[in-house]
């Protein structure tokens, strides 16, 4: 398994993923949606990135999509991990754990002060990964839809 950016190659074993992420999330995006998120990931002006796990055969097996802001509370830049999933049938092999480290590695090369992510309260496997990586913080999110 390797993991590097995300390439044109790749659209059709994102897309795949994607729908599989959103199925599972049970959210129903417009297809401009999806189309914009896969242009902005390709463009290189724009600071939404991904990072897309593949196996030996070219197959994307997941992906974490990222972009990174200015901050605050310090000096340096926050990474933000958007979206990260993993095909269901490469799940239990470490590949969230491969991609979470790669997006570590990948903020540290950068200068980035801080990655951080939210994931469902529900979602407990997702949440044990992360839970081995850090204490959730305790904040609260709020969104409102304008």
């Amino acid at each position: 398994m390797s993991i590097r950016d995300a390439t044109a190659a790749d659209e059709a074993g994102f897309r795949r993923l994607w729908d599989a992420y959103l199925a599972f999330y049970d959210v129903t995006l417009a297809p401009a949606v999806t189309d914009q998120t896969w242009a902005r990931i390709l463009d290189p002006g724009s600071p939404l990135s991904a990072r897309v796990a593949v196996d030996a055969a070219g197959k994307v097996q997941g992906f974490a999509v990222w972009h990174h802001h200015v901050a605050s509370w310090h000096l340096a830049n926050d990474l933000y991990l958007e979206d990260l999933f993993v095909d269901a049938a490469a799940r239990g092999t470490g590949l969230g754990r491969a991609l979470l480290d790669d997006l570590f590695a990948l903020a540290r090369a950068c200068g980035f002060g801080r990655i951080y992510w939210h994931t469902d309260e529900g979602n407990a496997r997702a949440r044990s990964l992360y839970d081995s990586y850090a204490p959730a913080d305790g904040h609260i999110r709020y969104r409102l839809k304008l």
